[in-house]
């Protein structure tokens, strides 16, 4: 799998390193580049709780930025205000697979010597500018959970062109514990089970599956502890297992055919939703947008997902919340409710279309009428929403 990434990446194999999951990655790279007590880095106030807690981990503070409502993605014009003199690094995300305007980012960074990193969770087979998304940051890390752009079931892993911090990584990768066979094995049914479902199942599945996660009675992509509150779990730096490298290589075998389908589901909701006169999402001219999910702005979300289930549709909740899929308590995360308005609005109204290897044409074809009969009750636009 190593070989596969490295000729994806054109880098060289021992500047790609493997950890259990994406967080470890991350965690790993925070590590790496000497964040420590006391020290801030800035993150958007989109993303996911998995992506805050390993700042926290280390004793270090998540500053949060508002978003751009156009691409989901940080609004680099509210960085600058947010920088102080404990400021050392931006992690600048992917989000739903679009890459957000690094360069204006990278310009900022380098005024006040900050490290940037990219949060490719959802980024892997898209670009930046003509280059693979993970590969313009100083270092990234992607996941290879489930619902990820290719899958291991769990997992994640690093990316730098940077012989330092590459050492760095190589160094835990290697010292960080191993995965037991028992969480091996589990891997190998949950994996077994989820090919094995159907997208009329989605529903009954994804609540099974995360009250089990939840009450950590399964791997899971996030565990009990991790939703409650930012304490590193027991555990939590361990390194990546033959199961899922053997998985990994197999899935990239394949990988342009789940992107070629990714995108040409994206094209028939971009028609469908245009006509209906909606505005389909914005897409940069800087960017590759690989759609690892389709947001969609609706009016009354749980309306709108009570609907879905009656018909057996399959609809997405990212973000739930700013920090995804936290609720409540906030502030343990280090976050005020009321400061980034533009990111806790649209978290209260966003869905997103599913576009994985599953949704066939005719599948498509039942979300189409799905949205054109409860038309009223979806936004024609951002601006629709904030009004």
């Amino acid at each position: 799998m190593k070989q596969e990434l490295a000729k994806y990446f054109s880098l060289d194999p021992s500047y790609i390193t493997f950890f259990w999951k994406g967080r470890v990655a991350l965690y790993a790279i925070l590590k790496a580049i000497g964040i420590k007590e006391g020290d801030e880095v800035i993150l958007p106030a989109f993303t996911c709780v998995v992506a805050v807690n390993p700042i926290i981990y280390l004793g270090a503070k998540p500053v949060y930025v508002d978003i751009d409502p156009m691409t989901y993605n940080m609004d680099v014009s509210k960085i600058k205000s947010k920088i102080t003199k404990r400021t050392r690094a931006v992690l600048a995300q992917n989000t739903f697979g679009l890459a957000p305007d690094l360069d204006s980012i990278f310009d900022i960074a380098k005024k006040n010597n900050l490290v940037v990193i990219e949060d490719c969770a959802h980024g892997f087979g898209g670009y930046y500018k003509g280059k693979p998304n993970g590969t313009a940051a100083d270092v990234s890390f992607f996941s290879t959970q489930w619902n990820k752009p290719f899958s291991t079931g769990l997992g994640g892993f690093a990316v730098t062109k940077n012989p330092e911090i590459a050492e760095r990584l190589r160094v835990m990768e290697n010292t960080f514990i191993k995965p037991s066979i028992k969480e091996e094995m589990v891997l190998k049914t949950l994996l077994f089970v989820k090919g094995r479902l159907s997208a009329k199942l989605y529903w009954p599945a994804i609540k099974t599956y995360r009250w089990l996660s939840k009450n950590n009675l399964i791997l899971g992509s996030s565990q009990g502890a991790e939703l409650e509150r930012p304490v590193k779990p027991k555990g939590f730096e361990k390194g990546f297992s033959g199961t899922q490298a053997k998985i990994g290589s197999k899935e990239l075998e394949r990988f342009h055919k789940i992107l070629e389908h990714r995108v040409k589901i994206a094209s028939l909701y971009k028609k469908i939703l245009l006509d209906i006169q909606i505005e389909p999402p914005y897409e940069p001219d800087y960017a590759v947008h690989t759609f690892l999910k389709f947001p969609l702005l609706v009016r009354d979300r749980m309306e709108f997902f009570e609907l879905a289930v009656k018909e057996k549709i399959e609809i997405g909740d990212w973000f739930l919340s700013p920090i995804h899929p936290i609720t409540k308590d906030f502030e343990l995360f280090c976050y005020r409710w009321g400061e980034n308005p533009i990111a806790e609005k649209i978290s209260q109204h966003i869905i997103n279309l599913p576009t994985h290897y599953q949704i066939t044409e005719d599948y498509t074809a039942r979300i189409a009428q799905f949205l054109k009969e409860n038309r009223n009750k979806i936004y024609s636009s951002y601006e629709d929403m904030l009004e």
